[in-house]
């Protein structure tokens, strides 16, 4: 049975991006990326919404033979490449839009997710890993089908536009772990949401 699994890298300020929606003001070290390389390591399954995954379509592809790439991209892209199922919950984009990874990329929508997620759960050996779409993984934080949190926060202030948690009920968390890095000034705290599935939702629209 797999995990719901939230991985997102939020700043000091409580943003997950800078201004304009420029995820490069985010404070993203070695830590960032070791982090997200130990989170694929262990999922079978990545979930997005629209834009966060047309932002992967336009990066991953060019890291799996870049000699440049720290070897935890590399080591990411090669997953995209070759064995990541790939969930992208959408009402906009078609199969056209799919332009890499096309024979492992379903496309879900919106009023279909939260079924199809939790069908998923009960079929995929290991996490179902959510990266960057903020408002995706609010909404299902507040419907209960998020089981573990992964918040790398980290050492900025970026005053961005798009702050975590916003509409949120209120829900309890337990921490399952704290990590440093001996050279970072980045936390990344672990979480299990513990009351969300009888918290009143409120809807939000996807990224």
């Amino acid at each position: 049975m797999g995990k719901i699994v939230v991985s997102s890298m939020v700043s000091i300020d409580g943003f997950t991006e800078g201004s304009g929606g420029d995820v490069s003001q985010m404070p993203m070290d070695l830590a960032f990326a070791e982090h997200n390389a130990d989170r694929v390591r262990s999922a079978s399954r990545l979930l997005f919404g629209a834009r966060s995954y047309v932002g992967m379509m336009q990066y991953w592809p060019h890291q799996v033979d870049n000699e440049e790439a720290i070897p935890e991209d590399r080591y990411i892209a090669s997953r995209y490449a070759t064995d990541l199922g790939i969930t992208v919950v959408s009402d906009s984009l078609t199969r056209a839009d799919v332009t890499v990874w096309s024979d492992r990329t379903e496309i879900v929508s919106r009023p279909e997710a939260h079924a199809h997620l939790r069908r998923l759960r009960e079929t995929e050996a290991e996490d179902i890993l959510v990266f960057g779409s903020r408002t995706l993984w609010t909404d299902l934080l507040a419907h209960g089908l998020v089981d573990e949190m992964h918040l790398l926060v980290g050492p900025k202030i970026v005053a961005g536009d798009a702050r975590a948690f916003t509409g949120l009920p209120r829900i309890d968390l337990t921490l399952l772990g704290v990590r440093t890095w001996k050279d970072s000034s980045t936390v990344a705290l672990s979480y299990r949401p513990e009351n969300a599935p009888r918290a009143t939702a409120r809807d939000v629209a996807y990224n």
